[in-house]
């Protein structure tokens, strides 16, 4: 009942990104992370993430609940949500922009096609603009969309215990992939 309602809440909030175009959307994307030190790798991965890309316009939009990663050990989940994500203060995290170079697809064609997004990442509360690469691939009239970029934790605010700081990486790769289906 509490995904029907968020799943319905995002769409209300997604409304927006409908204007007079073809809307795609998927409410089971993947956003995934990870982290390389010396002493210990950290993966996660989310896989009920709402997104929604108009290809009209280039507006993109992503939301997932902190709370649906998952973690190879149980102790790495519970610390992620208690203590680094605050995931009951800050239970979202949420992307907003737009395709900047959208004249460079062609979504009535079969193809690759190398993308740039430019917007705001909401993370722990914090609201930075950021730029990534992604690929959006037309397959028999599918739209898919991958990218991977690197996010510093010092920029959202989310402070790390000096006694782990040697088992988490100041820098993590994010990485995001969707297939949409037509709206």
């Amino acid at each position: 009942m509490m995904h029907k309602m968020i799943l319905l809440l995002m769409l209300l909030a997604f409304q927006n990104i409908n204007a007079d175009g073809q809307v795609y959307y998927t409410k089971n994307g993947n956003v995934s992370f990870f982290s390389k030190t010396v002493l210990e790798n950290i993966d996660a991965e989310n896989n009920q993430v709402i997104s929604v890309l108009n290809t009209e316009t280039g507006a993109l939009q992503f939301s997932l609940l902190n709370n649906a990663f998952h973690f190879p050990k149980a102790k790495m989940e519970s610390d992620f949500n208690e203590d680094y994500m605050e995931s009951d203060k800050y239970p979202r995290s949420s992307f907003k922009g737009t395709i900047t170079n959208l004249s460079d697809v062609n979504f009535n064609k079969d193809g690759s096609y190398p993308v740039k997004v430019n917007g705001d990442l909401t993370v722990h509360g914090v609201t930075k603009n950021i730029s990534a690469p992604g690929t959006i691939v037309i397959k028999d009239g599918n739209v898919s969309a991958t990218s991977s970029f690197k996010v510093l934790v010092s920029d959202y605010k989310i402070k790390i215990p000096s006694i782990v700081s040697n088992k988490i990486g100041e820098s993590i790769e994010v990485k995001v992939a969707c297939d949409y289906q037509k709206k």
